[in-house]
């Protein structure tokens, strides 16, 4: 008979409750430090833990990357991203629009998980990498808040970085 695996319940801000096992979420440092044993054996056969500052849509894409993980623990492999990544991980990313990987970002960032922290960064840098800044900021929605004279002053001035 397969032993049983210990299940988390994660609060996300919301108060929605997510289920996952001990296993795939022990790469989260801060989860780990709630649960307070690698092994897991600090806890009852189900340990509630609130996550204040994670969405559930992330809390949700972050427990689907962990199982994954578990599994399959190689997210990155190249430098471009269709071929830096596994297929799983790409598919996994590229979903992600632009305004949810800040949140995913931020979200692996507080959960302690490199290896999804990694994968957006390089999600993030891929779709920077070769584009000119006023394509940069066009694809991450940021607004010039110089006047032109000013722009045209700190390209000139860092023009040693061209």
């Amino acid at each position: 008979m397969a032993e049983r695996r210990k299940e988390l319940v994660l609060i996300s801000s919301e108060g929605e409750e997510y289920h996952a096992t001990w296993p795939s979420m022990k790469i989260s440092k801060l989860i780990a430090e709630m649960v307070d044993d690698e092994d897991g054996e600090s806890f009852q056969e189900t340990e509630c833990i609130p996550l204040p500052n994670v969405k559930s849509a992330d809390l949700s894409r972050t427990i689907e990357f962990c199982s994954h993980y578990e599994v399959d623990p190689q997210p990155l492999q190249d430098s471009d991203l269709s071929r830096l990544v596994q297929p799983w991980y790409f598919h996994f990313i590229d979903r992600v629009s632009n305004d949810e990987i800040f949140q995913l970002t931020m979200a692996a960032n507080y959960l302690h998980i490199q290896p999804l922290l990694d994968l957006c960064f390089a999600k993030i840098a891929s779709g920077i990498k070769g584009k000119t800044p006023e394509e940069i900021r066009a694809n991450l929605g940021i607004e010039v808040d110089f006047s032109q004279e000013e722009e045209a002053k700190i390209r000139m001035e860092n023009s040693w970085a061209d």
